[in-house]
């Protein structure tokens, strides 16, 4: 049985993840709005949770994670920046938001409709699912603040 697929499925996962926790560390300063900053921190703290359970299932089936390089993490720092800069808003940073997930939960269906059952490891299916799940719960968290 190959797990490429796995793997590529796992990886995805974690950089999804990864790329979500500097979202929001770097969205966090700039945000004023209470409600907004709890979200993010409660958000903070899911993706975390997933990021770890991703790094648990990989050492336990001896795969090697790559974090986002250092250019792509100054990029989005950069965007961020002075598109906060421009509007700190709680509807701006919402629809920013969005955007984001979206593109996360776009990477990971995509992931899963490309792996086939004799490629599938159950264990990391489930982990990636969970995080289909919780971006689709955000994005609608977001798209409810930007009203």
């Amino acid at each position: 049985m190959t797990l490429k697929k796995s793997e590529e499925i796992l990886s995805e996962v974690h950089r999804n993840c990864q790329l979500a926790l500097q979202s929001i560390s770097d969205i966090l300063p700039e945000a004023e709005d209470t409600d907004v900053r709890e979200e993010l921190l409660r958000q903070h703290d899911e993706y975390e949770h997933m990021c770890g359970r991703a790094a648990i299932l990989a050492k336990d089936k001896n795969i090697e994670l790559k974090d986002p390089g250092p250019i792509k993490k100054a990029m989005m720092w950069s965007s961020i920046k002075m598109s906060t800069m421009a509007d700190n808003s709680r509807a701006h940073i919402s629809e920013m938001m969005t955007q984001g997930t979206v593109m996360g939960i776009t990477a990971i269906k995509s992931s899963l409709a490309d792996m086939s059952d004799e490629e599938e490891d159950e264990d990391i299916r489930k982990l990636a699912e969970d995080t289909l799940q919780m971006e689709e719960r955000f994005e609608e968290i977001w798209k409810n603040m930007i009203r």
